[in-house]
């Protein structure tokens, strides 16, 4: 029988092997990750245990863009924490589009930087946010883009897209990989959905080839065909076949802001 010392030496070892262990296996996370040290503690484990944990998220599809290649990330918009559930889809960074007063935000801006957002002005059409997507894409990265441009609480399936997804896309020359989400908290706060349970299910649908179109993104009419594409994809996956694509005009509003502004 062990001493009392040989016992707490004994304890010491375990607990000593545990943390080895531990530091292992995050260290082994790490490694399959495409995550820098900085961003990899928001993915692995804050992300993924507050995502499966108090969000239940379960994802269905696989990811099929290689590690070098870069690609569009399309989705539809349902609440404010949405690139929490497409981070699920894959191990690499996302690029998105984040308002550019939250990217310089004292008390959040450097979250946004740590995850290399793309700084987006709100009102009118930011060229400098769309030039770093497109390079972003160009380099072989992700970029996350919603074509709805706005949180849908209508309960339409989808609102009229946008064409600034297929602009980079096309730009890029990269494919489109569209993604949709259902039972994301939204509580109609910013900070509320992360202590909010919920039942979200993000579904991934196979990558858009639209190379046919490369090279041809200075056309209207070429931006708006690769945007009904892959609209029509998001709203296949959210099991509407008959979906008709629409497109949003400049003024475009939503009944509910319509209404408000009466």
């Amino acid at each position: 029988m062990l001493s009392d010392v040989q016992q707490q030496y004994l304890a010491i070892a375990i607990l000593i092997g545990l943390a080895i262990a531990l530091v292992g296996w995050v260290f082994a996370l790490f490694h399959r990750t495409k995550y820098s040290w900085s961003q990899f503690p928001w993915f692995y484990p804050f992300n993924r245990v507050l995502a499966r944990v108090l969000w239940r998220a379960k994802v269905t599809g696989v990811f099929k863009i290689p590690d070098d290649q870069g690609a569009v990330v399309v989705c539809n918009h349902i609440g404010p924490i949405d690139p929490s559930f497409i981070a699920l889809t894959t191990d690499r960074v996302i690029h998105w589009m984040v308002a550019k007063e939250y990217c310089v935000h004292p008390a959040m801006g450097w979250f946004f930087r740590i995850m290399q957002a793309i700084p987006v002005n709100r009102r009118g059409i930011d060229t400098a946010a769309t030039k770093l997507a497109i390079r972003y894409a160009s380099a072989g990265g992700l970029v996350g883009m919603f074509p709805e441009g706005r949180i849908n609480d209508t309960g339409s399936v989808l609102l009229p897209g946008r064409p600034g997804a297929a602009l980079v896309a096309l730009k890029a020359c990269v494919p489109v990989v569209p993604c949709y989400l259902t039972g994301a908290p939204n509580d109609g706060t910013s900070f509320g959905a992360f202590f909010t349970p919920a039942n979200a299910h993000i579904r991934i649908g196979e990558p858009l080839d639209i190379s046919e179109f490369y090279g041809r993104d200075n056309e209207k009419e070429i931006l708006e065909e690769v945007t009904r594409r892959f609209m029509v994809a998001m709203a296949h996956l959210a099991g509407d076949m008959d979906y008709q694509p629409e497109l949003a005009g400049r003024r475009w509003r939503t009944a509910k802001e319509l209404e408000t502004a009466q």
